[in-house]
């Protein structure tokens, strides 16, 4: 059972607005990798703390973190200005995120994009100075093209590689850093991707989401098939949050797919979860209530909500045939641990593995955000084994 603290806790910031924990769990799951710093993070909540009567909390939101943002960039430039390349590179990875997490609440529109540029600029500063073997790329896709980064895994050869999808909520450019960079000293390749309705194909590309996400997967699988450092034999379908109903989804059209991997159970239905997901109260739901909407392109809420019908694993986890891996946290506050138990049970797979991450051991939170690296431990040593 998902446990609500009355008071203040590592997960539960603001207790009573999951919206705001949740996002700030986010951020704070990125301190280990250098991509955030507790000391910035525990400035800018002090300061929403004083602000949380304010009646417009999305505004008060933005203006914190993308006040931390700027400060942070700054360091950056000036940094690189005096010729300090991986100084600047550490604060623009820093400043991205922020960025990032500062546009989240914002509706689409000017200033939404305007702050996504920002976190882009940063982002991929931060990229070309901390991590310049990194290949920014463009996967083909209809008559458009998706930006991914592919990470070479250490080794010589074709080697395995995965397919790494963001969810909802995260970018390509932290993929890299909480995953990527971890499964590439294992010898796999990654394809860091921003599928449709992801991150910067839904901001810059008008790129909305889409229940058939195979159209992605499949484009992603020929591009890399083409490449001397992959073995088309071991690919994998990974998906992050949102990504678990997309990975199992594309290996169950795309057999040459050689695992699947759910960093993180999706809900059975999307539907159900749509129709619950905008209360009264925004602070009882983790996204916001124009969300769904706008990543799959509706043109109002009816028919936002018409379309996420289509969105069900019903009828096609029993299709999926590769060895599988499920992880999942006790505790997550966004997906019901429940929805996890039902795909490993209905999935069609003969080898298939479920890990449940308890409170006592940490990653328990929602995609193990409170201790990612377990996560990713099992992932890696999973997929060595696996595919």
């Amino acid at each position: 059972m998902v446990s609500t603290p009355a008071e203040p806790n590592w997960p539960v910031t603001f207790p009573g607005n999951l919206r705001w924990s949740n996002a700030t769990q986010i951020v704070k799951g990125m301190v280990a990798y250098g991509a955030a710093a507790m000391a910035e993070i525990d400035l800018i909540l002090q300061r929403l703390k004083v602000r949380v009567a304010e009646a417009d909390l999305d505004k008060v939101w933005m203006e914190e973190w993308a006040k931390e943002a700027d400060r942070v960039a700054k360091i950056g430039d000036d940094a690189d200005a005096a010729g300090n390349a991986i100084t600047a590179g550490n604060q623009y990875m820093r400043a991205g995120n922020y960025y990032y997490s500062a546009e989240r609440f914002i509706p689409p529109g000017e200033q939404k994009l305007a702050i996504y540029r920002k976190a882009l600029r940063c982002y991929q500063g931060a990229m070309a100075r901390l991590h310049p073997d990194i290949e920014r790329v463009e996967v083909p896709y209809e008559a458009q093209s998706l930006p991914a980064w592919f990470v070479k895994g250490r080794g010589q050869g074709p080697r395995p590689t995965v397919v790494l999808f963001d969810g909802m909520d995260n970018a390509k450019e932290m993929s890299v850093i909480f995953a990527g960079l971890d499964l590439a000293k294992r010898g796999i390749n990654v394809l860091a991707i921003d599928g449709p309705g992801q991150s910067e194909p839904l901001r810059l590309r008008n790129i909305p989401s889409r229940h058939d996400y195979e159209a992605a997967g499949t484009p992603a699988y020929d591009f890399l098939a083409a490449r001397p450092e992959v073995d088309p034999k071991r690919v994998a379908a990974m998906g992050y949050s949102f990504g678990g109903y997309h990975a199992p989804r594309i290996c169950a059209f795309d057999k040459r797919y050689a695992a699947c991997v759910c960093f993180g159970a999706m809900h059975w239905n999307i539907y159900d979860f749509v129709k619950g997901h905008a209360p009264t109260d925004p602070r009882q739901t983790s996204g916001s209530t124009f969300q769904w909407r706008w990543v799959v392109g509706a043109p109002d809420v009816a028919t936002a909500l018409e379309w996420s019908k289509k969105f069900t694993l019903e009828g096609v986890v029993d299709k999926v045939t590769c060895p599988i891996l499920i992880l999942h946290g006790e505790n997550d506050r966004v997906v019901p641990v429940a929805e996890a138990k039902r795909l490993y049970e209905r999935v069609g797979s003969k080898n298939k593995t479920l890990r449940i991450f308890t409170e006592a051991e940490g990653g328990a939170e929602h995609c193990q955000v409170d201790n990612r690296q377990l996560g990713v431990d099992v992932i890696g040593d999973w997929l060595l084994k696996n595919m």
